[in-house]
């Protein structure tokens, strides 16, 4: 492997790294700040988890101020994580990033090394197959699941699942296999769905000899449904937010033709409300 050269030294990137990390080891200093020393490693871990999230939301925007400044706001997590581990002796920003470069280097044969990879498929499959190397050489999980972390989201972590198994070769031929494992589990969920749970009331309890059944297939449907958005190339914990977003601007505008609030009006008027929403939308 040919490893690129360090970018150089008077790269403009390199004066903003430079700055935050002055920032961040003047924070944490004897007279610092009282909250920033206070932070461990543990504690910082939901603030980058959080960051994370806010920058996504950001970039799914389009306001490039606002995701430059959440971009920033996730490497102060990272850089800020680093710094107290450099202080337990444990590791530093330093060589965290030495580490990511060496690794990208390694999982980049067609690129840094002498093989070739013409498409995003095979660079997927070369990726996947360095990791699991990585991973029988320190003797840890062979599977092609391994590696997908326990807290990730749940569409994020089904989206993941499913990539790793199509790349391992477990996959329909087509999407339209996907498709009729969708309607599938809707059918396998209707299937133990008593009438009694059909016609009740929204958010009533369900039958308890039934309610296994249901949480099973139900939770069937919801990650086939993930997995279709992974067979169409689509990214399913985005379309879920989108879909969420679309639904609350939706609902606001209902609310505000019906005059600020739901009560008192019939169904009807409830879904007139709605599809008037929704032709509003599709004019603007």
């Amino acid at each position: 492997m040919r490893a690129p050269e360090p970018v150089p030294l008077d790269d403009p990137r390199l004066d903003g790294l430079r700055q935050l990390l002055g920032v961040i080891d003047r924070l944490r200093a004897p007279d610092g700040c009282p909250w920033d020393r206070k932070q461990t490693e543990a504690s910082m871990a939901p603030y980058a988890v959080e960051e994370a999230h806010e920058w996504v939301e950001a970039i799914e925007s389009g306001d490039a101020e606002a995701a430059a400044g959440e971009a920033g706001d996730t490497l102060l997590a990272a850089l800020m994580t680093c710094r107290i581990a450099e202080e337990g002796g444990r590791y530093d920003a330093g060589v965290a990033a030495r580490r990511c470069a060496e690794k990208l280097v390694t999982r980049h044969p067609h690129v840094f090394g002498d093989e070739r990879a013409d498409t995003e498929a095979e660079v997927l499959a070369t990726w996947e197959e360095r990791k699991r190397a990585e991973r029988a050489a320190r003797g840890e999980d062979p599977s092609a699941l391994a590696g997908i972390p326990a807290a990730l989201p749940a569409l994020m972590a089904a989206a993941r699942t499913s990539s790793k198994a199509v790349g391992a070769g477990f996959h329909w031929p087509t999407v339209q296999g996907a498709v009729d494992k969708v309607h599938e589990e809707l059918r396998e969920l209707e299937a133990v769905l008593p009438a009694a749970a059909r016609e009740a009331a929204p958010r009533s309890e369900l039958p308890e000899e039934a309610r296994a059944a249901i949480e099973h297939e139900l939770g069937d449907v919801l990650l086939a449904a993930a997995y279709l958005g992974v067979y169409l190339g689509l990214d399913p914990e985005a379309l879920c937010r989108t879909a969420n977003r679309r639904f609350q601007t939706r609902f606001r505008a209902m609310e505000q033709t019906l005059g600020g609030t739901l009560t008192g009006h019939s169904l009807d008027q409830l879904l007139a409300a709605w599809g008037a929403a929704k032709e509003a939308e599709a004019g603007r």
